[in-house]
């Protein structure tokens, strides 16, 4: 089961208390944790949350600069649990933005946790569906045009008639980063009250069951998670089809 959460309400819930927004980010990495360890100790074999978007660059650069401090530490911080509860850790989306010590630390914490096969938990950092969709298909057809220099008559890149959508996902998997397979998001969850995919995995969540929460993400908690799982378990899924899909 591959469940994605939008972790949205951080800001939110610190202005309500009379804080300031990044001890609203503070407490929302405490809410990973406990999410984390409730997915694995669930049916989630892969769980992918929205940590920063591509266009959360727009934010005031004090907010951003806080957010890839906390990003940071918890990275270095966290790993040895990782290690010992046996998750694999992926980050997706694009390194070329972010400052290099931190995709050295991305790639340390990839490689120390790569033996996890308990849950696969990916972070989502500077990331933006639309841009890899465009980013995957336009390495695609970079590809096929150097295929067709090559060798005129092969035609198109993909090893087997059929296998276009393989082909993509593999390109897409590329540009993001993505070292573990997690296929489509079975369950897309939304904390923080509002009602849309803000850019995130679109090409995945073609079929996703959608539930959308008031709480604010610092206040989420594993419960949340399991009843989001119950009401995912009370769908029915047909994939547009008439018989109901286990």
């Amino acid at each position: 089961m591959h469940v994605a959460i939008i972790m949205d309400g951080n800001g939110r819930w610190a202005e309500q208390r009379g804080l300031p927004r990044k001890a609203g980010h503070r407490a929302g990495a405490r809410a990973v944790r406990r999410v984390v360890e409730g997915a694995a100790r669930s049916d989630v074999d892969c769980l992918t949350l929205y940590a920063f978007s591509s266009d959360n660059w727009s934010r005031p650069p004090d907010e951003v600069a806080n957010l890839m401090r906390l990003f940071k530490r918890h990275l270095q911080s966290e790993v040895s649990r990782c290690v010992e509860n046996g998750v694999r850790l992926n980050v997706i989306g694009r390194r070329d933005r972010l400052n290099p010590e931190l995709v050295r630390i991305i790639e340390r914490a990839e490689a120390l946790t790569a033996r996890g096969d308990e849950l696969v938990l990916r972070l989502a950092v500077d990331y933006s569906a639309r841009d890899a969709v465009a980013r995957g298909a336009h390495a695609l057809a970079r590809d096929a045009l150097v295929r067709s220099v090559d060798a005129p008559a092969r035609g198109c890149a993909c090893p087997r008639p059929g296998a276009e959508r393989a082909c993509f996902e593999a390109a897409l998997a590329a540009e993001t980063h993505a070292v573990a397979p997690a296929g489509d998001v079975d369950l897309l969850i939304r904390s923080g009250g509002e009602r849309r995919l803000s850019d995130f995995m679109l090409w995945e969540c073609a079929y996703a069951e959608l539930v959308f929460v008031d709480t604010y993400w610092p206040d989420f908690t594993e419960h949340d998670l399991a009843a989001a799982i119950r009401e995912f378990g009370r769908r029915q899924r047909r994939f547009g089809g008439l018989t109901v899909v286990a």
